[in-house]
């Protein structure tokens, strides 16, 4: 088995692990960054649906209440790396950036590709060996200190690399494709720590409702929506909403589904009740139906009424809901019916059934036990010389760049490791 020395190993060569790769180089130390996929930042490149939303402008404040777990954990990283440090590097690394609705960063290019590259480009610059198809299989602990990494290369021979400090950056299990199968949970779990189980996040959701069917495809805006754990409203949101073949996805329903896959995976009722009409209260709503009503010829289908202040994929599920049919005329809607189709609209509840896997999810909720590493390093409480940083953690935020943020602010802390030499951000 080959033998070699490094100052620093980093498992994984997605954000954090880039991150923390370069920074610990930047600080004096010799560095080998091990990615088991044939290149790295593969999940970088496809974030943001290609684009990549690096970070959010938002206030210190505003950001860390967007951390749905691990906020207090994650509050020194951010305050030493924090979202205007990351746009100062990046453009400074020569990606141009601009800022979007909602306050989301994304490079101006519109190419994710730009983000992974110029921190690959970084990496090298500052002495980084960079060896992709390396598997790691153990990081080996002697008297509670880390002494060496054990993997296997693209060729499927085993090495061995001495080092006093290993930074475990192998993301979650969300987008297995790019290589985030939950290799750091079984080597975080062998070396001592608590893995708190893993679930999708950011992630959507299945529904049980039988005319969901006829939605597929139906992207609703400026809604609102309540997610409903038995019976009582856990969460509210406003935004888009989209109706797939198997459910509901889009940004609202992606910023509830932590809480709604939390409660499906402990068996309770779980529902989305959608306020479709939301500038309206139902008074208004109601007077609106009427004129609709009043201003047509008798002829008119409730199909064809309901076309008018609604979407076509709307109209079966609200005829059926308000007890009447799409094909029968208008004489249909009596007041009893009218009523029934105003509290549908103004609260159309949604069964949900299960969460979409892994393979749809944006992030993991879950990881490696927070209190067992130091938020001030990243550095294990358990094992001398290892530290973590990003998804691998149980630490996870809303959409809006604010995850990817995490993986760099705990990327660069725990790439801190010996200052040789000043870091100019």
């Amino acid at each position: 088995m080959e033998q070699r020395e490094y100052n620093v190993v980093v498992v994984g060569g997605g954000a954090a692990g880039l991150m923390a790769a370069g920074t610990a180089a930047v600080n004096g130390n010799k560095v080998l960054l091990l990615e088991k996929m044939e290149k790295t930042g593969r999940k970088v490149r496809i974030t943001g649906k290609g684009r990549c939303n690096l970070t959010n402008v938002c206030t210190d404040e505003e950001f860390l209440a967007k951390v749905q777990n691990g906020a207090g954990f994650f509050t020194y990283a951010y305050t030493q790396f924090n979202n205007r440090n990351l746009i100062r590097f990046m453009e400074r690394k020569g990606v141009k950036l601009e800022t979007e609705r909602g306050g989301r960063v994304f490079p101006s290019s519109g190419k994710a590709w730009d983000i992974a590259q110029a921190l690959v480009d970084w990496c090298r610059e500052e002495g980084v060996m960079i060896e992709c198809n390396a598997k790691v299989e153990s990081v080996n602990v002697i008297a509670g200190k880390v002494r060496s990494v054990t993997y296997r290369n693209g060729r499927g021979f085993q090495r061995k690399v001495e080092t006093p400090t290993v930074i475990l950056a192998t993301g979650g299990a969300s987008y297995p494709a790019t290589g985030s199968t939950g290799d750091g949970y079984r080597i975080a779990h062998n070396v001592g720590h608590e893995i708190t189980p893993i679930r999708p996040s950011l992630v959507p959701l299945e529904t049980s409702y039988e005319e969901a069917k006829f939605m597929a495809g139906l992207l609703l805006k400026n809604i609102h929506a309540d997610l409903l754990v038995e019976g009582e409203v856990v969460q509210s949101e406003f935004g888009e909403m989209l109706f797939s073949k198997r459910g509901v996805e889009g940004a609202i329903i992606l910023r509830m589904s932590r809480k709604a896959v939390d409660a499906l995976i402990d068996e309770k009722r779980v529902e989305v009740a959608v306020d479709l009409k939301p500038a309206m209260d139902r008074d208004e709503l109601r007077e609106r139906i009427l004129r609709e009503i009043g201003e047509q010829p008798a002829t008119l289908t409730v199909g064809e009424l309901l076309r008018k202040i609604m979407p076509r994929e709307l109209v079966v599920p609200m005829a059926k809901a308000c007890g009447a049919h799409a094909k029968h005329s208008m004489g249909e809607l009596k007041d009893e019916k009218i009523e029934r189709l105003v509290e549908a609209l103004k609260h159309f509840v949604l069964p949900i059934s299960d969460y979409r896997p892994f393979e749809e999810a944006i992030v993991t909720a879950g990881g490696v036990e927070l209190g067992e590493i130091d938020p001030h390093t990243m550095q294990s409480r358990k094992v001398e010389g290892l530290y973590f940083a990003g998804e691998l953690m149980d630490i996870d935020a809303n959409t809006g760049g604010y995850n990817l943020q995490i993986a760099f602010s705990t990327g660069r802390l725990a790439g801190q490791l010996r200052k040789s030499k000043d870091v100019m951000l």
